[in-house]
C-alpha cells in the first residue's frame, strides 16, 4: 500500500501572498521511501504520477479552507487515491492522541515528523475517508475552440467543430455500451452537429473507460456528482473495544467508554428490555469488559456479559456515594442510574489502566494498542499477542449475540432492581448515621469550649475585663481611622489630578459652591476637598450664614468670588461679616471665570488686582471701626466724668 503523508511547513492556502509548502513523506508497505518539501501544485503532480492509495492529512484545513475548495481538490485527485483525515471527521482529536494508540511518538514541532506519523497511523487503518461524490460520474464533451465571429469560412469551421464533438460523443457512448454501464445523456444541437453532450453514468470515476482530455476541437471532462454534504466514513471496519457499565433495575442505566477512558454514551430508560440493551451496546462496538458497581454482580448484568462473552469486573466492595460523585462528575450524567453505570465503567478502566502501565512499555512502535489491551484483558501474554499479530489466524465472522428471554428473566431483572434500591437505601442511612455522629461530636466539643470560656470569664478580674474592653474599642477606632486615612489619600490624589488637569497657564483654580451653606461646603469637601489657599466661587446667595463664613475663614480660604447675579442680592450685613473675618469677597466681573463641574479657573492677574482693591476696602473698614471705637470710648469717658461731677 502506497501512502502519501503531508503536513504544512509554511504559508497557508488562505494567504494571497505566501503560498503553502508541505512536508511530503512517501510510505510504502510500512517503510519510509522518501521525504521532500513540495508546493500544492507539485503535490498534485506527484499524486498523479505515483497514484498512491491514500493521501493522509491531520486536517483538511491545510489543503482546502472552504467546502467548495475541498470539492475542487478532491476532483483533482485520481479515482484510486483516497483522502484520509487521521484525526477524525466531525469530532476530531489530536494527532498525538491518535498516534499514541499505536505506540507512535513524534516531535509535534517537526512537520516531517507529523507527516510521517500521519502516514503510519493511516497505514494501520486509523482515521476517516473524506467522501464528497456520489456513485455517479458526469462526462461532459464540449467544444475546445470558438467558431469565430464571421468570415467566408465561418459556417464550414463551425460545422467541422460541431461534427467532431458529435463524433467523440458517439465514441464515448460506444465505450460505455461495450462495458455494459448504465447511463443517460443530454445533447445540445448545433449547426453541423452538437455543441455539447453530457453523459450521466451510474459508476465511480475509476470504472469509466474514458479520461479527461483536451486537444483540437474537442475537450472531455469527467467529474463526480457532488453530495449535498461532505461525509466522513471510518476507514477501519473493526468494531471499537468497549468497557460497559450496567446499573440494573426498573430504570436501567448504561454507560459506555473506550479503552482510553473516553466517554462514548451514557443513557437510562424504563422501557428497555434486555434485548434492547444488547442491541444498543452492539451498535456502539464490541464490549470487552462488562462492569457493575456492587458485589456480587447482579444476575441481569451477568446475563448481558455472557451474551458478549466479555470479561466481568466488580469492585472489592460497594463503591461509596462520595467516590461516585468524584468519578462521574467529570463527565456529566442525568440521574443516579446513569451515575452508577458510569462509575462502574470508570472504576473498571482505572483498574485495568494500572495493569497496562507496565506491559505497554514493552510494546514496539506501530502496534495497535487497543488490540494489545484487549488481548491482555482476555488473559493472553504480550508475546502471544504480538505473534498472533504477525500471522493473524483466520477468524470466523462475528455474529450478533443472541439471547432468549422469558418471563422469569424480566422477574429476575425487577428483583435485581429492588435489591439495588435497598442497597442504596442502606448506604444512604449509613451515611446519615455517620453524619449525625460527626455532628454530635462537633456539638460536644463546642459545649465543652463554651463551658471553659464561661468559667474563664467568671474567674477573670474586673480590671482585666476593663482593659480588654478598652483594647477592643481602640482597635475599632484604629480601623475607622485607617479607613478615613485611605479615603483622604484617595481624595487628595483625585484633587491633585483634577487641579493639574483643569488649570491652564496664567490662571488660578477655583472651586464652585452652589450657595453659601454647610451642606454645599460638605459636599464639595467630599468630592474635591477644600484646602488652605483655595478660592471659592459662589453661584447664589439663596442660603448663607455667619457661622459658615467663619468656618471657611478658619479653613484658610484665600478668597471668595461672588457671581454677578448673586452680587445684586448681596446685603451690607454679609459684606460686613466678610470684612470682619478678613476674608476677601470679590465680584466675578472681569475675572474671566470658566466653570467645569466643581472646578473652574479665573485670570491670575485680574484676580490679583481685585484682591488689591478689596485690601483697600478692608483697610478703610478697619479705619472706620477704629474711629467708631475711639468715639465710643470718648462718649463713655465723658459720661463717666459727668456722673462723677454730679
Amino acid at each position: 500500500m502506497l501512502i502519501f503523508g503531508i503536513d504544512l511547513i509554511t504559508g497557508s492556502v488562505r494567504s494571497r501572498t505566501v503560498q503553502p509548502k508541505y512536508a511530503l513523506v512517501i510510505h510504502d508497505e510500512g517503510e519510509i521511501v522518501k521525504e521532500l518539501a513540495v508546493s500544492l501544485h507539485r503535490l498534485v503532480q506527484l499524486i498523479h504520477r505515483y497514484q498512491p492509495d491514500i493521501l493522509a492529512v491531520d486536517s483538511v484545513q491545510e489543503i482546502a479552507p472552504h467546502t467548495q475548495d475541498l470539492y475542487r481538490f478532491l476532483e483533482l485527485l485520481p479515482s484510486k487515491t483516497r483522502l484520509i483525515v487521521v484525526t477524525g471527521g466531525d469530532r476530531q482529536i489530536g494527532l498525538i492522541q491518535v498516534a499514541a494508540r499505536y505506540n507512535i511518538t513524534f516531535d509535534r514541532f517537526d512537520p516531517y515528523a507529523e507527516a510521517r506519523a500521519a502516514a503510519q497511523v493511516a497505514f494501520h487503518g486509523a482515521g476517516v475517508e473524506v467522501v464528497a461524490f456520489e456513485k455517479e460520474t458526469e462526462i461532459t464533451i464540449t467544444r475546445n475552440r470558438s467558431p469565430g465571429k464571421g468570415g467566408w469560412s465561418q459556417n464550414r469551421h463551425a460545422r467541422k467543430i460541431h461534427g467532431n464533438v458529435l463524433r467523440y460523443a458517439r465514441e464515448v457512448e460506444h465505450e460505455l455500451q461495450s462495458r455494459g454501464l448504465s447511463y443517460w445523456k443530454k445533447e445540445y444541437k448545433a449547426f453541423g452537429g452538437v455543441s455539447r453532450v453530457t453523459f450521466h453514468v451510474r459508476e465511480e470515476r475509476d470504472q469509466i473507460p474514458v479520461s479527461s482530455s483536451r486537444g483540437g476541437d474537442v475537450q472531455i471532462r469527467l467529474s463526480g456528482k457532488r453530495l449535498d454534504r461532505i461525509q466522513y466514513r471510518p476507514v477501519s471496519a473493526r468494531p471499537k473495544y468497549l468497557i460497559v457499565g450496567i446499573d440494573p433495575g426498573t430504570t436501567i442505566g448504561i454507560a459506555v467508554i473506550d479503552l482510553n477512558g473516553e466517554l462514548i454514551k451514557v443513557q437510562s430508560s424504563r422501557q428497555m428490555t434486555m434485548a434492547d440493551v444488547i442491541e444498543l451496546i452492539w451498535s456502539l462496538g464490541k464490549p470487552i469488559i462488562v462492569a457493575s458497581d456492587v458485589v456480587p454482580m447482579p444476575f441481569t448484568v451477568e446475563k448481558i456479559r455472557r451474551a458478549f462473552q466479555a470479561v466481568p469486573f466488580t469492585p472489592r466492595q460497594d463503591i461509596p456515594v462520595e467516590t461516585k460523585y468524584e468519578l462521574a462528575g467529570k463527565f456529566g450524567y442525568g440521574n443516579d442510574h446513569e451515575r452508577d453505570a458510569l462509575t462502574a465503567a470508570l472504576e473498571a478502566f482505572r483498574f485495568w489502566k494500572h495493569k497496562f502501565s507496565g506491559i505497554l512499555k514493552r510494546v514496539p512502535q506501530s502496534v495497535d494498542l487497543d488490540e494489545v489491551k484487549a488481548g491482555i484483558i482476555k488473559g493472553q501474554s504480550l508475546e502471544k499477542i504480538l505473534s498472533d499479530r504477525k500471522e493473524p489466524p483466520a477468524k470466523p465472522e462475528e455474529k450478533k449475540p443472541e439471547i432468549s428471554l422469558d418471563t422469569s428473566d424480566e422477574r429476575v431483572r425487577i428483583l435485581d432492581g429492588k435489591v439495588k434500591d435497598l442497597r442504596i437505601l442502606v448506604s444512604d442511612l449509613q451515611k446519615e448515621i455517620m453524619d449525625l455522629k460527626k455532628q454530635n461530636q462537633k456539638l460536644s466539643r463546642q459545649l465543652t469550649g463554651m463551658k471553659a470560656e464561661r468559667q474563664k470569664n467568671l474567674n477573670a478580674e474586673p480590671e482585666v475585663i476593663k482593659r480588654e474592653q478598652i483594647i477592643t474599642n481602640l482597635k475599632h477606632r484604629l480601623r475607622q481611622e485607617e479607613r478615613n486615612n485611605k479615603k483622604l489619600q484617595r481624595r487628595l490624589k483625585r484633587m491633585k489630578e483634577t487641579t493639574d488637569e483643569v488649570r491652564p497657564e496664567g490662571t488660578r483654580v477655583i472651586k464652585v459652591l452652589p450657595d453659601l451653606s454647610r451642606d454645599s461646603v460638605r459636599l464639595l469637601t467630599e468630592r474635591v476637598g477644600i484646602q488652605p489657599g483655595d478660592i471659592l466661587y459662589i453661584r447664589t446667595l439663596a442660603k448663607w450664614g455667619k457661622g459658615i463664613v467663619h468656618e471657611i475663614t478658619k479653613a484658610g480660604i484665600e478668597a471668595v468670588i461672588l457671581n454677578e447675579k448673586a452680587a445684586e442680592t448681596l446685603s451690607r450685613e454679609l459684606r460686613d461679616v466678610f470684612l470682619q473675618e478678613s476674608l476677601p469677597l470679590l465680584l466675578s466681573t472681569d475675572l474671566q471665570i470658566q466653570i467645569k463641574g466643581d472646578l473652574g479657573t479665573c485670570d491670575e492677574e485680574k484676580f490679583a488686582d481685585a484682591l488689591d482693591g478689596w485690601s483697600d476696602e478692608h483697610e478703610k473698614f478697619l479705619k472706620e471701626k477704629s474711629e467708631e471705637m475711639l468715639e465710643d470710648l470718648m462718649k463713655e469717658y465723658l459720661a463717666e466724668r459727668e456722673r462723677k461731677v454730679r
